[in-house]
C-alpha cells in the first residue's frame, strides 16, 4: 500500500506540474494579446471546487480592457487535466449563452487568426520548453550517468519473448543493425527493438545475430522490459547471527556457485540457493583473487543473511559532467531525441497490437519507481511533458491541434469555419476522447485483474 501512494505521489505531482504549465502557455499569451481569460483551473470543477480565488476589482479597471482580474483560480476535484477558460472562444466548456453575444473586443474570436493561432501553439509549446529545460538540469546537476554495455561483463537477464527469439540470459548487445551501439546512446532499447538484426557478444568471446521479428516491440510492452544487468553477486554485508556470519562470508566475496552450480548473477544464485532450503550445501566464492568453498546451511527461506552490493558499486558508472551552458544545447538534445522516438513510435498505435498496449493513469503511474527519487521524478515528468506536447498538437476537434487545424485552415483559404461547425466538432472530438480514455484505463483495469 505504501508503493502505491508513492507512485500516486509522484503521478499527481508530476500530472500537476505538466497542467499547470499547458494551460499557462495559453493563459500568457492569451494575456499578451488582450484577451479575457474568465477561469484557470487545475483539474476539472463540474459542480464545485476544491479551492478557488476570484481577485477583487479595482474602481479603476476599464471594463473593456481584459486584466488578470478577470479570472477565477482554482483547482478542480476531478484530476483528468485542466483549463482556461477563454471568453469568446469554442471548447469544453460550450458557453452557448456567451456565443450568441455580439463580440466583445477583448475575445478570442475578435483577434485576428495568427494571434488565436500562437495562443493555442503556447500550450504545446510550454510543454515541450519544459521537458527541455527539465532535461538541461538534470545534465547540469546530476551529469550524464550510464554502464556502457559492453563493461557489464556479465551481460544481461532478457525477458521470456526476447529469449524466444534468440537472445540468452548473459549476452551483451554490441551492434545495431551492423552500427556499433555507443555507450551514450540513450534510446539504444527502442533502436534495438526496431531494428532488423542485433549483434550480441556471447560467452564472452561469440558474435551472435539476432533477427528482430516485425512488430516485436508489443511483445516486449506484454512482459513490460527486454532487458536488466545482470546483478554479481557481491556482498555488502554479513548479517550477526544469519547463516552467512557463521560460515565465515566477508564484505566484497563474490559468491559464484551454490552446489557446484554456476551463479554468475543474482538470478541464477536465489534461485539455487532457495533449491537448498533448510539444507546443508556449498557455496563458490572468489576472495581476494583465490576460490574458495564455504560450507553453510540456507534458513527454511532459503535465505542466508547477506546485502549485496548496487548495481553501480559493480559496474563501472561513467559520469559525464556538464557547464551549465553546455546543459542548454544537451537539454535541447535529449529533448528531441524523446520526440523522435515517441514520434516513431507512434505508428504502433494504429495496429490491433498497439491499441491492447494502451493505457491510462495507472500505466503512467508504473513508470514512477517504489522508492521516491528526485533523478527518477524529472526523468519521468519530462518524458510525459514531451508526449503530452506530441499528443496535444494531434489534429483532433477539442485538443490544441484540432483547433489549430481549423486556425491554418482559415489563414490559408481566407474562410472562418462557422461558429455551428465548431460546435459540432468540439462535441465529436469530446466524445472521442472520453471513448479513449474510458478505453485506455479500462486496459489498466483489465490487466491489473487477469495478467
Amino acid at each position: 500500500m505504501e508503493t502505491f501512494f508513492i507512485k500516486a505521489a509522484q503521478l499527481i505531482a508530476a500530472f500537476a506540474l505538466l497542467v499547470i504549465i499547458h494551460e499557462f502557455g495559453h493563459y500568457i499569451f492569451a494575456r499578451m494579446f488582450g484577451i479575457k481569460v474568465e477561469k484557470f483551473y487545475l483539474f476539472f470543477d463540474p459542480w464545485f471546487s476544491l479551492l478557488k480565488y476570484k481577485p477583487k476589482k479595482r474602481q479603476t479597471d476599464n471594463p473593456d480592457r481584459a486584466t488578470w482580474r478577470d479570472t477565477e483560480y482554482g483547482i478542480g476535484w476531478l484530476p483528468l487535466g485542466g483549463y482556461v477558460k477563454i471568453a469568446g472562444m469554442i471548447d469544453e466548456s460550450m458557453d452557448k449563452e456567451q456565443m450568441a453575444q455580439p463580440p466583445k473586443p477583448w475575445e478570442f474570436r475578435s483577434k485576428p487568426a495568427y494571434q488565436r493561432l500562437l495562443v493555442m501553439v503556447a500550450g504545446v509549446l510550454m510543454n515541450f520548453l519544459l521537458a527541455i529545460i527539465i532535461y538541461a538540469g538534470i545534465a547540469w546537476y546530476w551529469g550524464e550517468k550510464y554502464i556502457p554495455l559492453d563493461k557489464a561483463y556479465e551481460g544481461m537477464d532478457y525477458v521470456q519473448s526476447a529469449q524466444e527469439i534468440g537472445f540468452r540470459n548473459g549476452d551483451i548487445p554490441i551492434m545495431i543493425d551492423g552500427t556499433k551501439i555507443e555507450a551514450d546512446n540513450n534510446d539504444k532499447l527502442l533502436d534495438i527493438l526496431e531494428a532488423d538484426t542485433v549483434t550480441v557478444l556471447r560467452n564472452h568471446k561469440d558474435s551472435v545475430k539476432i533477427a528482430i521479428p516485425e512488430n516485436f516491440i508489443f511483445r516486449i510492452n506484454e512482459d513490460k522490459g527486454f532487458f536488466t544487468y545482470r546483478m554479481p553477486v557481491y556482498i555488502a554485508s554479513v548479517v550477526n547471527g544469519e547463516p552467512a556470519k557463521g560460515a565465515g562470508l566477508q564484505v566484497d566475496d563474490r559468491i559464484v556457485s551454490v552446489d557446484s552450480v554456476a551463479t554468475p548473477s543474482y538470478t541464477e544464485f536465489t534461485a539455487e540457493l532457495a533449491k537448498k532450503a533448510d539444507k546443508n550445501t556449498v557455496l563458490g566464492v572468489m576472495r581476494d583473487g583465490k576460490f574458495i568453498y564455504c560450507p553453510i546451511k540456507p534458513n527454511s527461506a532459503g535465505k542466508i543473511g547477506i546485502q549485496i552490493k548496487p548495481i553501480t558499486d559493480v559496474y563501472p558508472v561513467v559520469t559525464r559532467h556538464y557547464t551549465f551552458m553546455q546543459s542548454i544545447p544537451k537539454g535541447w538534445q535529449i529533448g528531441t531525441d524523446r520526440l523522435s522516438s515517441y514520434v516513431s513510435s507512434m505508428k504502433y498505435v494504429a495496429t490491433a497490437e498497439g491499441a491492447k498496449s494502451l493505457g491510462g493513469f495507472g500505466a503512467i503511474g508504473s513508470l514512477f519507481p517504489e522508492k521516491w527519487s528526485w533523478l527518477s521524478f524529472w526523468e519521468i515528468t519530462a518524458f510525459l511533458s514531451v508526449a503530452l506536447a506530441f499528443m496535444n498538437i494531434l489534429p483532433i476537434p477539442a485538443l490544441d491541434g484540432g483547433h489549430i487545424m481549423f486556425l491554418l485552415y482559415e489563414i490559408i483559404s481566407r474562410r472562418k469555419p462557422s461558429e455551428k461547425f465548431m460546435e459540432y466538432a468540439q462535441l465529436v472530438g469530446m466524445a472521442f476522447l472520453i471513448i479513449l480514455l474510458l478505453y485506455a484505463n479500462g486496459n489498466d483495469i483489465y490487466r491489473f485483474i487477469f495478467k
